[in-house]
Protein backbone atom coordinates (compact mmCIF):
# COMPACT_ATOMS: atom_id res chain seq x y z
CA UNK A 1 0.00 0.00 0.00
CA UNK A 2 3.05 2.58 0.96
CA UNK A 3 4.77 1.58 -2.10
CA UNK A 4 1.64 2.22 -4.23
CA UNK A 5 1.33 5.25 -2.59
CA UNK A 6 4.93 6.41 -3.03
CA UNK A 7 5.13 5.67 -6.58
CA UNK A 8 1.68 7.82 -7.19
CA UNK A 9 2.91 10.25 -6.10
CA UNK A 10 6.13 10.27 -7.86
CA UNK A 11 4.72 9.73 -11.51
CA UNK A 12 2.24 12.54 -10.46
CA UNK A 13 5.71 15.18 -10.40
CA UNK A 14 7.66 12.81 -13.10
CA UNK A 15 5.48 12.92 -16.40
CA UNK A 16 4.84 17.12 -16.06
CA UNK A 17 8.21 17.48 -15.97
CA UNK A 18 9.21 14.93 -18.61
CA UNK A 19 7.14 16.07 -21.06
CA UNK A 20 7.96 19.29 -20.45
CA UNK A 21 11.89 19.01 -20.52
CA UNK A 22 10.95 16.81 -23.88
CA UNK A 23 9.03 19.18 -25.56
CA UNK A 24 11.21 22.05 -24.86
CA UNK A 25 14.47 19.94 -25.83
CA UNK A 26 12.22 18.65 -29.70
CA UNK A 27 11.34 22.19 -30.37
CA UNK A 28 15.37 23.42 -30.06
CA UNK A 29 16.03 20.22 -31.99
CA UNK A 30 13.35 20.82 -34.38
CA UNK A 31 14.71 24.26 -35.02
CA UNK A 32 18.09 23.07 -35.96
CA UNK A 33 16.41 20.44 -38.01
CA UNK A 34 14.58 23.51 -39.78
CA UNK A 35 17.88 25.66 -40.48
CA UNK A 36 18.91 23.13 -42.72
CA UNK A 37 16.20 24.25 -45.25
CA UNK A 38 18.56 26.63 -46.26
CA UNK A 39 21.20 24.19 -47.67
CA UNK A 40 18.86 21.09 -48.71
CA UNK A 41 15.18 21.00 -49.56
CA UNK A 42 12.81 19.20 -46.87
CA UNK A 43 9.39 17.84 -46.82
CA UNK A 44 7.33 17.04 -43.83
CA UNK A 45 8.16 13.70 -43.46
CA UNK A 46 11.61 13.75 -43.95
CA UNK A 47 11.78 16.81 -41.40
CA UNK A 48 9.91 14.17 -39.37
CA UNK A 49 12.31 11.63 -40.20
CA UNK A 50 15.27 13.18 -39.12
CA UNK A 51 14.00 14.72 -35.81
CA UNK A 52 13.15 10.46 -35.39
CA UNK A 53 17.21 10.19 -35.17
CA UNK A 54 17.53 12.51 -32.55
CA UNK A 55 14.97 11.34 -30.64
CA UNK A 56 17.41 8.95 -28.48
CA UNK A 57 19.75 12.25 -27.81
CA UNK A 58 16.33 13.89 -26.39
CA UNK A 59 15.66 11.16 -24.35
CA UNK A 60 19.29 10.44 -22.86
CA UNK A 61 19.21 13.80 -21.76
CA UNK A 62 15.48 14.29 -20.64
CA UNK A 63 15.00 11.40 -18.78
CA UNK A 64 17.96 11.14 -15.79
CA UNK A 65 17.14 15.45 -15.25
CA UNK A 66 13.51 14.03 -14.89
CA UNK A 67 14.25 11.52 -12.21
CA UNK A 68 16.52 13.50 -10.64
CA UNK A 69 13.87 16.35 -9.84
CA UNK A 70 10.97 14.50 -10.05
CA UNK A 71 11.69 12.35 -7.67
CA UNK A 72 13.10 15.07 -5.39
CA UNK A 73 10.02 17.04 -5.48
CA UNK A 74 7.72 13.85 -5.02
CA UNK A 75 9.75 13.66 -1.56
CA UNK A 76 10.08 17.15 -1.02
CA UNK A 77 6.03 17.30 -1.24
CA UNK A 78 5.43 14.25 1.30
CA UNK A 79 7.92 16.09 3.79
CA UNK A 80 5.62 19.37 3.26
CA UNK A 81 2.61 17.96 4.50
CA UNK A 82 4.59 16.06 6.96
CA UNK A 83 3.45 12.53 5.69
CA UNK A 84 7.54 11.54 6.02
CA UNK A 85 7.45 12.52 9.32
CA UNK A 86 4.30 10.36 9.81
CA UNK A 87 5.99 7.33 7.99
CA UNK A 88 9.26 7.68 10.03
CA UNK A 89 7.16 6.96 13.05
CA UNK A 90 5.61 4.03 11.75
CA UNK A 91 9.37 2.63 12.11
CA UNK A 92 10.29 3.57 8.27
CA UNK A 93 13.69 5.27 8.06
CA UNK A 94 14.36 7.30 5.19
CA UNK A 95 16.61 4.66 3.47
CA UNK A 96 14.04 1.82 3.67
CA UNK A 97 11.57 4.54 1.85
CA UNK A 98 14.26 5.13 -0.84
CA UNK A 99 14.66 1.73 -1.64
CA UNK A 100 11.09 1.58 -3.41
CA UNK A 101 12.65 3.74 -6.16
CA UNK A 102 16.41 1.82 -6.00
CA UNK A 103 14.73 -0.61 -8.91
CA UNK A 104 13.69 2.01 -11.10
CA UNK A 105 16.79 3.96 -10.94
CA UNK A 106 18.76 0.93 -11.56
CA UNK A 107 16.17 0.24 -14.39
CA UNK A 108 16.45 3.44 -15.98
CA UNK A 109 20.11 3.52 -15.78
CA UNK A 110 20.84 0.20 -17.80
CA UNK A 111 18.21 2.24 -20.08
CA UNK A 112 20.39 4.68 -20.70
CA UNK A 113 23.20 2.94 -21.00
CA UNK A 114 21.70 1.28 -24.13
CA UNK A 115 20.13 4.29 -25.23
CA UNK A 116 23.47 6.06 -25.10
CA UNK A 117 26.15 3.16 -26.25
CA UNK A 118 24.14 1.36 -28.98
CA UNK A 119 20.91 3.66 -30.26
CA UNK A 120 22.96 7.03 -30.90
CA UNK A 121 25.25 5.75 -32.18
CA UNK A 122 23.45 4.34 -35.19
CA UNK A 123 20.71 6.93 -35.09
CA UNK A 124 23.51 9.59 -35.67
CA UNK A 125 25.38 7.70 -38.37
CA UNK A 126 21.41 7.02 -40.20
CA UNK A 127 21.09 11.05 -39.74
CA UNK A 128 24.65 12.38 -41.11
CA UNK A 129 24.13 9.77 -43.84
CA UNK A 130 20.44 11.49 -44.63
CA UNK A 131 21.78 14.77 -44.61
CA UNK A 132 24.92 13.88 -47.06
CA UNK A 133 22.26 12.07 -49.18
CA UNK A 134 20.59 15.20 -49.24
CA UNK A 135 23.31 17.72 -49.50
CA UNK A 136 24.35 15.36 -52.94
CA UNK A 137 20.85 16.02 -54.49
CA UNK A 138 20.52 19.56 -54.22
CA UNK A 139 24.12 19.93 -56.52
CA UNK A 140 23.12 17.53 -58.43
CA UNK A 141 20.06 19.47 -59.33
CA UNK A 142 21.49 22.32 -60.20
CA UNK A 143 18.94 24.61 -61.87
CA UNK A 144 19.44 26.89 -65.15
CA UNK A 145 19.53 30.86 -64.57
CA UNK A 146 20.00 31.01 -60.66
CA UNK A 147 22.18 32.38 -59.43
CA UNK A 148 24.20 31.32 -55.83
CA UNK A 149 24.28 27.69 -56.62
CA UNK A 150 27.77 25.41 -55.62
CA UNK A 151 29.43 22.86 -56.53
CA UNK A 152 31.76 22.30 -54.08
CA UNK A 153 34.46 25.39 -53.81
CA UNK A 154 32.72 26.76 -56.66
CA UNK A 155 30.18 29.26 -57.53
CA UNK A 156 28.60 28.17 -60.33
CA UNK A 157 25.67 29.59 -63.00
CA UNK A 158 23.94 27.78 -66.06
CA UNK A 159 22.13 29.79 -68.85
CA UNK A 160 20.68 26.48 -69.84
CA UNK A 161 19.41 23.22 -68.86
CA UNK A 162 18.47 20.80 -71.67
CA UNK A 163 17.55 17.62 -69.54
CA UNK A 164 20.35 17.48 -67.87
CA UNK A 165 23.13 18.76 -70.62
CA UNK A 166 23.91 22.62 -69.29
CA UNK A 167 24.88 25.00 -71.75
CA UNK A 168 27.06 28.11 -70.87
CA UNK A 169 28.40 27.81 -67.72
CA UNK A 170 30.65 29.72 -65.24
CA UNK A 171 32.53 28.93 -61.94
CA UNK A 172 34.34 31.11 -59.85
CA UNK A 173 36.02 29.63 -57.02
CA UNK A 174 35.22 30.52 -53.27
CA UNK A 175 37.53 31.36 -50.23
CA UNK A 176 39.89 33.11 -49.98
CA UNK A 177 43.25 32.34 -52.39
CA UNK A 178 46.18 34.06 -53.71
CA UNK A 179 44.80 34.02 -57.04
CA UNK A 180 41.12 33.91 -58.21
CA UNK A 181 40.23 31.05 -60.55
CA UNK A 182 37.61 31.14 -62.95
CA UNK A 183 35.86 28.92 -65.66
CA UNK A 184 33.85 28.94 -68.82
CA UNK A 185 32.30 26.27 -70.84
CA UNK A 186 30.34 25.54 -73.43
CA UNK A 187 28.89 22.65 -72.58
CA UNK A 188 28.54 20.39 -69.37
CA UNK A 189 26.98 17.17 -68.07
CA UNK A 190 27.13 15.61 -64.64
CA UNK A 191 27.41 12.26 -62.78
CA UNK A 192 26.58 11.07 -59.75
CA UNK A 193 28.92 8.18 -58.56
CA UNK A 194 27.62 6.70 -55.60
CA UNK A 195 27.65 9.90 -54.19
CA UNK A 196 30.43 11.59 -55.75
CA UNK A 197 29.77 13.74 -58.18
CA UNK A 198 31.73 14.94 -61.34
CA UNK A 199 31.11 17.67 -63.48
CA UNK A 200 32.56 16.87 -67.35
CA UNK A 201 33.39 20.28 -69.12
CA UNK A 202 33.41 20.84 -72.58
CA UNK A 203 34.92 23.42 -75.05
CA UNK A 204 35.78 26.08 -72.48
CA UNK A 205 38.50 28.25 -70.95
CA UNK A 206 40.43 28.51 -67.61
CA UNK A 207 41.80 31.42 -66.01
CA UNK A 208 43.83 31.67 -62.80
CA UNK A 209 44.41 35.58 -62.45
CA UNK A 210 46.77 36.96 -59.87
CA UNK A 211 49.94 39.51 -61.17
CA UNK A 212 49.34 38.13 -64.51
CA UNK A 213 46.42 36.45 -66.39
CA UNK A 214 46.83 32.82 -67.23
CA UNK A 215 44.47 31.16 -69.77
CA UNK A 216 44.09 27.64 -70.45
CA UNK A 217 42.05 26.10 -73.34
CA UNK A 218 40.29 22.88 -72.84
CA UNK A 219 38.17 20.22 -74.98
CA UNK A 220 36.98 18.51 -71.62
CA UNK A 221 37.48 19.03 -67.94
CA UNK A 222 36.28 16.64 -65.32
CA UNK A 223 35.90 19.19 -61.81
CA UNK A 224 35.76 17.04 -58.66
CA UNK A 225 33.20 17.95 -55.80
CA UNK A 226 35.96 18.27 -53.31
CA UNK A 227 33.07 19.04 -50.81
CA UNK A 228 32.02 15.52 -49.78
CA UNK A 229 31.39 15.20 -46.09
CA UNK A 230 34.00 14.14 -44.64
CA UNK A 231 32.24 13.01 -40.99
CA UNK A 232 30.30 10.33 -43.07
CA UNK A 233 31.84 7.17 -41.50
CA UNK A 234 30.90 3.22 -42.14
CA UNK A 235 28.52 2.06 -39.63
CA UNK A 236 29.56 -1.70 -38.52
CA UNK A 237 27.53 -2.45 -36.18
CA UNK A 238 28.14 -1.07 -32.11
CA UNK A 239 31.53 -3.42 -31.52
CA UNK A 240 33.02 -1.79 -34.40
CA UNK A 241 31.64 1.55 -33.58
CA UNK A 242 33.47 1.65 -30.13
CA UNK A 243 36.45 -0.46 -31.10
CA UNK A 244 38.56 2.37 -31.11
CA UNK A 245 38.02 3.45 -27.75
CA UNK A 246 41.46 2.70 -25.96
CA UNK A 247 42.81 4.42 -29.25
CA UNK A 248 40.74 7.65 -29.79
CA UNK A 249 40.45 10.21 -26.91
CA UNK A 250 37.24 11.65 -28.76
CA UNK A 251 35.82 8.37 -28.65
CA UNK A 252 37.06 7.52 -24.88
CA UNK A 253 35.46 11.15 -23.71
CA UNK A 254 32.30 9.88 -25.36
CA UNK A 255 32.40 6.69 -23.53
CA UNK A 256 32.99 7.86 -20.23
CA UNK A 257 30.56 10.67 -20.18
CA UNK A 258 27.17 8.84 -21.57
CA UNK A 259 28.15 5.82 -18.97
CA UNK A 260 28.16 8.88 -16.01
CA UNK A 261 25.15 10.34 -17.33
CA UNK A 262 23.48 6.96 -17.62
CA UNK A 263 24.34 5.94 -14.01
CA UNK A 264 23.67 9.51 -12.61
CA UNK A 265 20.29 8.67 -11.43
CA UNK A 266 21.24 5.63 -9.62
CA UNK A 267 24.13 7.13 -7.78
CA UNK A 268 21.90 10.72 -6.84
CA UNK A 269 19.47 8.74 -5.01
CA UNK A 270 21.08 9.81 -1.35
CA UNK A 271 21.01 12.82 -2.84
CA UNK A 272 17.80 13.40 -3.50
CA UNK A 273 17.37 12.23 -0.13
CA UNK A 274 18.85 14.67 1.26
CA UNK A 275 17.40 17.44 -0.42
CA UNK A 276 14.25 16.20 0.21
CA UNK A 277 13.23 15.05 3.46
CA UNK A 278 13.11 18.19 6.11
CA UNK A 279 10.99 19.18 8.77
CA UNK A 280 8.63 22.08 7.36
CA UNK A 281 8.01 23.53 10.54
CA UNK A 282 11.98 24.38 10.90
CA UNK A 283 13.24 24.19 7.64
CA UNK A 284 12.71 25.86 4.23
CA UNK A 285 11.95 23.72 1.30
CA UNK A 286 15.03 24.25 -1.52
CA UNK A 287 15.05 21.09 -2.58
CA UNK A 288 14.48 22.00 -6.40
CA UNK A 289 17.33 24.02 -6.01
CA UNK A 290 19.67 22.18 -4.55
CA UNK A 291 18.64 19.32 -6.99
CA UNK A 292 19.29 21.74 -9.90
CA UNK A 293 22.64 22.46 -8.82
CA UNK A 294 23.71 18.80 -8.20
CA UNK A 295 22.56 18.54 -12.03
CA UNK A 296 24.68 21.57 -13.30
CA UNK A 297 28.11 20.14 -11.42
CA UNK A 298 27.73 16.51 -12.06
CA UNK A 299 27.12 17.23 -15.85
CA UNK A 300 29.91 19.64 -15.81
CA UNK A 301 32.33 17.45 -13.85
CA UNK A 302 31.67 14.82 -16.34
CA UNK A 303 32.15 16.56 -19.23
CA UNK A 304 35.34 18.52 -18.59
CA UNK A 305 37.32 16.02 -16.00
CA UNK A 306 37.39 13.11 -18.79
CA UNK A 307 39.48 14.79 -20.15
CA UNK A 308 42.32 13.93 -17.83
CA UNK A 309 41.84 10.38 -17.77
CA UNK A 310 38.59 9.21 -19.01
CA UNK A 311 38.78 5.07 -17.79
CA UNK A 312 39.97 6.34 -14.13
CA UNK A 313 37.24 9.09 -13.96
CA UNK A 314 34.22 6.41 -14.89
CA UNK A 315 34.96 4.38 -11.86
CA UNK A 316 36.45 7.51 -9.34
CA UNK A 317 33.65 10.10 -10.01
CA UNK A 318 31.06 7.83 -8.75
CA UNK A 319 32.89 6.48 -5.90
CA UNK A 320 33.81 9.95 -4.70
CA UNK A 321 30.13 10.66 -5.65
CA UNK A 322 28.26 8.33 -3.36
CA UNK A 323 31.18 8.56 -1.25
CA UNK A 324 30.09 12.22 -0.71
CA UNK A 325 26.22 11.77 -0.48
CA UNK A 326 26.57 9.16 2.35
CA UNK A 327 28.90 11.08 4.64
CA UNK A 328 26.28 13.78 4.26
CA UNK A 329 23.58 11.45 4.60
CA UNK A 330 25.00 10.38 7.88
CA UNK A 331 25.74 14.13 9.26
CA UNK A 332 22.18 14.91 8.48
CA UNK A 333 19.40 12.88 7.98
CA UNK A 334 20.60 9.97 9.58
CA UNK A 335 21.39 11.57 13.05
CA UNK A 336 18.00 13.52 12.90
CA UNK A 337 15.07 10.28 11.60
Amino acid sequence: MLKKYLFTNFTSSFYPIFFSLFSITSIIYLVKIASLTSIIQLNFLELLLLYGYNIPKILFFTLPISFVIGLTISMSKLSSEYELLVISSFGKNPISILKYFIPIAIALSISLIIISQAIIPKATFLNKQFIAAKKTDAQFNIKASKFGQEFGDWLIFIKEDDNKLYHDIKLLQKGDTSSDKFIIATDATMDNKAGNLNLNLYNGKSFVISDTIEQTNYKNMILMDNKKDNDIYSFFGIIHYWKDLFNNKNIADDFTFNILVSIFPLISILFILIFSYYNPRYEKNKSILYSSVLIVVFFIISKKLTIINPFILVFVIPLVWILSSYILYTKTIKKQY
